[in-house]
């Protein structure tokens, strides 16, 4: 059985994303960013965090760079959950994907946010082959956002 890969936040994340969260119920989006709301899987109560939505080709995409995050766990029990930002609120469904589809995914995000995720890729970036970005995709979750 292989070790699950999760890099727990700093406080200073912590601080850093409650900052992005409150600008993005304003209606401030930062690069893409959304709220993320999902039923906890323990506590069944409503769970909220930043996330960076990633759109490709008109498909969003949701990448968890520090791996089984709580919101993961979470969305994976609910089943769906709500992006919001600002008064805009979507619930959707998903498909996670199979760690063959994820080499373009990975690197579209890294693209898009090499300034704040470059650290959670263990010296992986933009450049890696597809074989590389195959090697590490167990450890990224990532889910096609499927809108209802």
């Amino acid at each position: 059985m292989t070790e699950t890969r999760y890099l727990k936040p700093a406080k200073s994340t912590n601080v850093f994303n409650e900052l992005v969260a409150r600008l993005t119920k304003m209606g401030v989006s930062i690069l893409g960013s959304r709220v993320l709301t999902v039923v906890g899987r323990k506590s069944g109560e409503p769970r909220s965090t930043p996330v960076n939505l990633l759109t490709i080709d008109g498909v969003d995409y949701l990448v968890a760079a520090r791996g089984e995050t709580q919101w993961v766990r979470n969305l994976r029990v609910a089943g769906q959950g709500q992006l919001r930002v600002g008064r805009r609120d979507e619930t959707f469904t998903y498909r996670e994907l199979a760690d063959d589809e994820k080499p373009a995914i990975l690197r579209a995000y890294l693209k898009r946010w090499k300034f704040e995720v470059s650290a959670f890729f263990e010296g992986v970036d933009t450049k890696a082959s597809d074989e590389q970005l195959r090697e590490i995709a167990p450890g990224y979750p990532v889910f096609e956002i499927i809108t209802k």
